[in-house]
């Protein structure tokens, strides 16, 4: 009778009795989500692809008709034999390879200060911590800028007046006083990714630690940092992933630094582009985002690997 009942119910209801049936409500919850990803992400980046494969050609001189046609590839052989390309990628690597360890380092000193059973007033130093990174990264580079000048920093002065004579934005010292403020800017973030980590880690590890005779720094170097090494990988990547697209603070200084070209990184040099080559500019936009995706991918390959050998 229950199984005529459920019969004569499903029948009433025009739905069967198997497995329920997935309606329109998923896709219109979706859907403000969906429409600006499409618009604003894929298609820019399929526009982009389909410019880098062609190029505007003319006829009858500098003002002559211009003419869209198929390129291939050979927008992206100009863009290997572009010597400000290659030296713009060659200087943020260069930058990477010291300013990401360094700020990663320090992010995970702090991090791990704050998790200490020694630390007080935690919440005040989580802000304090990640304050610069909710500064805007133009008033940081305004601001860095001003402490950089030679003829408007204080602290420049007192330097000056104890024998120093620092250069900031001389050509020596220009891209390490930038890889200051991405350090300055971003520690905070890194730190809170990492500490987060840290208070995943189960409480039953450290009383058994404790109960092992294990002191701080065996508790932070034996049980903290191990497992805390996947967040650091995260970080990682996502610096890499920032640092190939180095921007703001370099465009902010080129306006009051001479040593800083409209090619010195990457991004500057897509800028550059754009003004008079859209295809060209869209063709340095994509082999960015491989080299982009090539690194971060193998990075992130290469400490899988290690830490499963």
């Amino acid at each position: 009778m229950t199984v005529q009942g459920l019969s004569v119910e499903s029948a009433a209801t025009g739905r069967s009795s198997g497995k329920p049936r997935v309606g329109l409500a998923p896709v219109m919850f979706l859907l403000p989500f969906l429409i600006p990803f499409v618009l604003f992400y894929v298609l820019p980046i399929v526009y982009a692809l389909w410019r880098s494969l062609h190029k505007i050609t003319r006829t009858g001189g500098l003002f002559g008709a211009a003419h869209e046609q198929f390129a291939g590839l050979s927008q992206f052989r100009t863009v290997f034999h572009d010597a400000d390309f290659r030296s713009s990628v060659v200087r943020v690597l260069v930058f990477g390879a010291v300013q990401i360890p360094v700020m990663l380092v320090t992010a995970l000193v702090l991090a791990l200060l704050l998790d200490s059973t020694l630390a007080r007033f935690r919440r005040t130093f989580r802000i304090a911590f990640f304050l610069p990174y909710a500064i805007p990264g133009v008033i940081a580079a305004l601001i860095w800028g001003f402490i950089y000048s030679p003829n408007l920093s204080p602290i420049v002065s007192a330097l000056n007046k104890m024998g120093f004579h620092p250069q900031f934005l001389s050509s020596q010292l220009v891209l390490w006083s930038i890889a200051n403020v991405v350090t300055w800017t971003y520690t905070g973030y890194n730190m809170l990714i990492i500490y987060s980590a840290l208070q995943a880690i189960p409480q039953e590890i450290y009383e058994a630690a404790k109960l092992d005779g294990a002191g701080n720094w065996a508790t932070a170097t034996r049980i903290k940092i191990p497992n805390v090494l996947p967040a650091i990988v995260l970080t990682a990547v996502f610096s890499i992933i920032g640092t190939l697209q180095l921007f703001t603070e370099p465009i902010v200084f080129s306006k009051i630094a001479t040593t800083i070209t409209s090619t010195y990184t990457p991004n500057m040099v897509v800028l550059n582009a754009s003004q008079n080559n859209y295809d060209y500019a869209a063709a340095l936009s994509v082999t960015l985002a491989i080299a982009t995706f090539v690194l971060s991918f193998g990075f992130l390959k290469l400490t899988q690997r290690r830490a499963g050998s």
